[in-house]
């Protein structure tokens, strides 16, 4: 947009004052830049931002950025192509090579429900291209945006496509639009009936519009931002008080948080908070103990299962393992059609 930085800033929050859903992104910034911009108020509607990443890594080796979306659907035009993405329902990463530019339409929750003709859980985790929905003009919108640069009125172009096509009168999905924004903006509203209460509705009805409009279960929607709120916290806060978060996050305790943020973004908070900093990295398929030694996360998994699982199978040659367990009774060897032989050993 040619508004100018100062509308930019006064509408949309720079990326080092609100960097939810982009993991550790400090160290992503020293690789790539994020700027954002407004759409107009006939788009609004609909829209919540445009987002342009440009990126110039020649002569230096790619970066993969982890990406913890928005609970929204986004629309990428990048090298010529134009793809919705629809709500991702865990973390992402994209690899970012040699130099370019990718241009995204960051829809609000449930916002992109009137143009796609279909439930949004359809597109959920999934990626389809945008002239699949509307055909040549979203053609031609890629083949004008692949010869500007960065520095031109890409968010200027996509607003002016899409307020072309926005569909007068108001939507049904934007009544689940300003449910899905309260639930973002309360950290403290946990309970799907609790939100459903606030809208008038029961449980059961509030989650079939968000099956419908926005692609995700309303407990989903919760859960993702009370954990952007942790996560904000372990980047700008260098003594954060655990504990003390998870009660105002509405966690039954501290383990509840490190459980849930672990499962969604792949590491523990106190972790997560050194990995902003820079003080430690986290490898792919490697977990690190608490006194820091690396294990494979195969294995740490394998501790964690129950002691049955990890029963190794009959030795070799008929003979039985040797760690079996002596308190178990077990038919050895195994007498088809014979009568049931028990051994305790």
């Amino acid at each position: 947009m040619s508004a100018g930085a100062a509308t930019v800033a006064r509408v949309v929050r720079p990326v080092r004052e609100d960097a939810r859903g982009i993991v550790a992104p400090e160290a992503g910034l020293a690789h790539f830049r994020l700027d954002r911009y407004p759409p107009s108020p006939a788009v609004a509607r609909f829209v919540d931002r445009y987002w342009v990443a440009s990126w110039d890594l020649r002569g230096r080796p790619p970066y993969t950025q982890q990406v913890l979306a928005h609970p929204v659907v986004n629309v990428v035009f990048t090298g010529g192509t134009a793809l919705v993405h629809g709500v991702k329902s865990k973390i992402d990463s994209r690899t970012l090579r040699e130099a370019g530019w990718a241009l995204g339409v960051m829809f609000r929750p449930a916002g992109f429900r009137p143009f796609l003709g279909r439930t949004a859980s359809a597109i959920t985790d999934r990626v389809i291209p945008l002239a699949e929905l509307f055909g040549p003009p979203a053609a031609e919108l890629s083949r004008h945006l692949l010869d500007m640069t960065p520095h031109q009125d890409l968010a200027g172009l996509a607003d002016r496509f899409l307020a072309a096509i926005v569909p007068p009168g108001t939507q049904p999905s934007e009544t689940t639009t300003a449910i899905a924004e309260r639930a973002a903006a309360e950290p403290s509203l946990v309970r799907v009936d609790a939100l459903a209460a606030g809208a008038g509705l029961s449980a059961r009805q509030l989650q079939r519009r968000f099956a419908d409009h926005v692609g995700i279960s309303a407990k989903a929607l919760i859960r993702r931002y009370r954990l952007y709120e942790a996560a904000e916290q372990a980047r700008l806060r260098r003594d954060v008080d655990w504990a003390e978060l998870a009660v105002q996050l509405s966690y039954s305790d501290q383990a509840h948080l490190s459980r849930d943020f672990s499962a969604l973004l792949g590491m523990p908070p106190r972790q997560y908070a050194l990995a902003c900093r820079g003080l430690c990295a986290r490898l792919p398929g490697v977990m690190r103990s608490p006194a820091g030694r690396r294990r494979p996360a195969r294995r740490a998994a394998a501790r964690r299962a129950p002691r049955a699982a990890r029963w190794p199978r009959p030795g070799a040659a008929g003979r039985p393992p040797r760690c079996w367990p002596p308190w178990a009774a077990t038919r050895w060897p195994p007498a088809p059609g014979g009568p049931r032989v028990t051994t305790r050993r």
